[in-house]
């Protein structure tokens, strides 16, 4: 967008790896504090976030507000009268939907997405995690594998833990501590394990963890053999680079259904017969080759999205007409 002459302001709340990421790629950034974990905190923060978004919002008049599902954004662009495109993926996310839902012009989903919002809503045949996954913008860097002291014929299983805490996983839950444990003795015996985990591990765990910069984990994900874990943007990522994904948690969305009907990842609600498919996949001879076909046809059938969303930015809001009039138009972003 830059490139062609559009100024863009990105506001980012400093969670998780998101600024750690942004002063990696050189995007310049406007932070919003670290927001709340607490139901109260999270409303406090709401008014600070807002207040913040809308007076930057009139310093700098922008022609349309963008943002992955951020109520904040909504609320700036309808308080200052411009109109706010969202982008979701995540059907659980209730609490985050219904904040910024009826404040957006516009919701872009992928086709699968379960939840329909009406007139409002414009779908499209790709996945969120392809707009830094397609192989026109990502390359793997095999050098990452030296990190660990591999070479590209090892066999690495990578292992995803969550922490538990955000509004979508209350009253979730993914593998038992013990099935973790149980899963790294009997998997030690097919290759090295390799654990990425958001909250403090158990001593029996602890030498298995690893510390990555957030900007090469998709050259891992590349490069392993097998990624078991809670995260479901971690599935996804490895379904987008034709690396067998095993997901392990109660929490599902359409993007996951799909993916599993493409045969991309396998999903299991709770720590029951994970084990038996591991093992199942690890003894599976060509199984990366496997994969890679079913990946090959999944991209042949979905769009470039970044392409996409220029178009439908640049366009709007003749964009979201054609695309409501005619909506295999998007087949142009192939």
């Amino acid at each position: 967008m830059t490139e062609k002459g559009h100024d863009v302001i990105v506001t980012a709340r400093d969670k998780e790896v998101t600024i750690d990421l942004l002063k990696k790629y050189n995007i310049n950034f406007i932070g919003r504090g670290k927001g709340a974990k607490s139901l109260i905190g999270k409303l406090i923060y709401l008014v600070f976030a807002d207040f913040k978004l809308l007076k930057l919002a009139l310093s700098h008049r922008p022609d349309i507000f963008m943002s992955f599902g951020s109520p904040y954004a909504a609320h700036a662009a309808k308080l200052i009268g411009k109109p706010h495109i969202a982008l979701t993926d995540t059907e659980q996310a209730k609490l985050g939907i219904i904040s910024f839902a009826p404040f957006s012009q516009v919701i872009l989903t992928p086709y699968c997405f379960i939840k329909d919002f009406g007139d409002k809503q414009i779908r499209f045949s790709s996945f969120m995690e392809l707009c830094a996954l397609h192989p026109k913008y990502f390359k793997p860097n095999p050098e990452i594998l030296k990190e660990f002291g591999n070479n590209i014929n090892d066999n690495l299983i990578l292992l995803r833990f969550v922490s538990w805490n955000a509004n979508h996983d209350i009253g979730q839950s993914g593998l038992s501590l013990d099935s973790k444990i149980k899963l790294v003795k009997e998997l030690s015996k097919f290759g090295r394990i390799l654990i990425s985990s958001e909250g403090k591990l158990p001593n029996e765990l602890e030498e298995y963890q690893i510390k990555i910069s957030p900007e090469k984990i998709h050259d891992l994900l590349y490069y392993i053999k097998l990624y078991i874990g809670e995260g479901a943007t971690m599935a996804s990522e490895c379904a987008m680079l034709g690396t067998p994904a095993i997901y392990v948690n109660s929490l599902d969305a359409g993007t996951l259904q799909e993916q599993e009907k493409l045969g991309l990842i396998y999903q299991f609600r709770d720590s029951i017969g994970v084990l038996e498919k591991a093992v199942d996949l690890l003894n599976t001879s060509e199984l990366k080759n496997e994969f890679k076909l079913k990946y090959d046809k999944m991209l042949e059938d979905k769009i470039d999205m970044n392409n996409f969303l220029v178009w439908f930015i640049e366009n709007y809001p003749t964009s979201k007409k054609i695309l409501k009039d005619n909506p295999d138009y998007q087949n142009n972003f192939r």
